[in-house]
C-alpha cells in the first residue's frame, strides 16, 4: 500500500563547503536595518549602483508603510462639486492641472465618484451629457492598508487613485499610484516640474502668467517691471515663493490669492509645503 503522505525529497544544497563556512562566519542580516546596511556595503563595494541601492531601500521600507503614511490629507484635496456649473468645474480643473478629481455631492465627505479631466472634453461634443454620467467609481481604502497591497490593487484594478478612510469611516485623504511609486523611485516629476534652464515664467492664453515659486525675486521684478523687496522684515528672500509665503504668514494653499505691487499671485500648485507655481496677473489700479 502506498504511503498516503509521501514526503517531498529534500532540495539539494548546492552550496560549496567554503560557502557554508563563509555563511557560518558571516550570517545574513537579521533585521531590516541590517539589510539596509548590507545594501550600503554593497554600494560601497561597487556591487550595485547608488540608484539601485535607493530603490531597493524604498522597496524594503515600503513593506512597513501604510496608505495613511503617504496620503494627501483631506485639507489639501482638490474636489469637484457635482452641483457646480460646467464653467466653474472646467476652470478649476484647468487651474489645478490634475488628471483625476474626487467628486462630492452636498458635503465634502460624500464622495460619489472620480472625474477624469480628459472626460470633460466629451461635453464639448455632446452637451446633452452631464458630469454625473462621466463619473467613474471611487475606490475606498483604510488608512492601515499596506502600501504593498495597495500597489497590487492599483495594478490589478487599473485604478490610479483611492480615497483613504479613517477608523471612524470619515474621509482622511487620498492616495495615488504616484504617491506609492515615489516611495520606491523617489520624487516623480510631473508636467509642472521642468528643468531650470527651460524657463520659469510662461505666458498663458488669458494674458496671465505661470511663474515658478523658485523664480528669483530679481527675475520677477525685471519681467513685470515692479519692485518686490520686502520692506517690513529684516529677512532677505531669494525666491518669489519664499517672499509670498512670508508675507502670507502661513504655508500657502492652492487657490489662495496674494496681491503685491500691483500683481495678483494665485497659488496654482504646491508640493511638499512649498509653492511650485503661481498664476500671476496685473490687478486693476483701483484694487492695487
Amino acid at each position: 500500500m502506498s504511503d498516503p503522505y509521501p514526503t517531498r525529497p529534500d532540495r539539494e544544497d548546492k552550496r560549496t563547503f567554503l560557502q557554508k563556512i563563509a555563511e557560518f562566519i558571516h550570517p545574513g542580516p537579521d533585521s531590516t536595518d541590517e539589510l539596509i546596511e548590507t545594501l550600503a556595503e554593497a554600494e560601497h563595494n561597487q556591487l550595485i549602483g547608488a540608484d539601485s541601492r535607493k530603490m531597493l531601500e524604498g522597496v524594503i521600507r515600503m513593506a512597513d508603510m501604510s496608505a495613511g503614511d503617504v496620503m494627501v490629507p483631506t485639507t489639501r484635496m482638490e474636489l469637484v462639486n457635482i452641483d457646480d456649473p460646467y464653467d466653474t468645474t472646467m476652470h478649476g480643473v484647468i487651474d489645478t492641472a490634475h488628471s483625476r478629481f474626487p467628486v462630492f455631492e452636498g458635503e465634502r465627505e460624500n464622495i460619489i465618484g472620480i472625474l477624469m479631466a480628459k472626460d470633460l472634453l466629451k461635453l464639448q461634443r455632446a452637451p446633452e451629457l452631464n458630469i454625473r454620467a462621466l463619473l467613474r467609481p471611487a475606490v475606498f481604502v483604510p488608512e492601515s492598508k499596506g502600501l504593498n497591497d495597495l500597489l497590487r490593487d492599483f495594478q490589478s484594478n487599473h485604478n490610479h487613485l483611492a480615497i483613504v478612510i479613517d477608523e471612524f469611516g470619515r474621509v482622511a485623504g487620498l492616495v495615488t499610484i504616484e504617491d506609492v511609486l515615489e516611495e520606491i523611485v523617489g520624487e516623480i516629476e510631473d508636467e509642472f516640474d521642468i528643468a531650470e534652464d527651460e524657463g520659469d515664467i510662461f505666458g498663458l492664453a488669458d494674458r496671465s502668467y505661470r511663474v515658478s515659486g523658485d523664480t528669483t525675486i530679481e527675475r520677477v521684478e525685471l519681467a513685470f517691471g515692479v519692485k518686490l523687496d520686502s520692506t517690513d522684515s529684516d529677512e532677505d528672500f531669494d525666491t518669489i515663493g519664499g517672499l509670498i509665503a512670508h508675507e502670507m504668514g502661513h504655508v500657502p494653499r492652492r487657490g489662495e490669492h496674494h496681491v503685491r505691487s500691483g500683481l495678483d499671485f494665485v497659488v496654482m500648485h504646491t508640493k511638499g509645503g512649498a509653492v511650485k507655481w503661481f498664476k500671476v496677473s496685473p490687478v486693476p489700479d483701483e484694487s492695487a
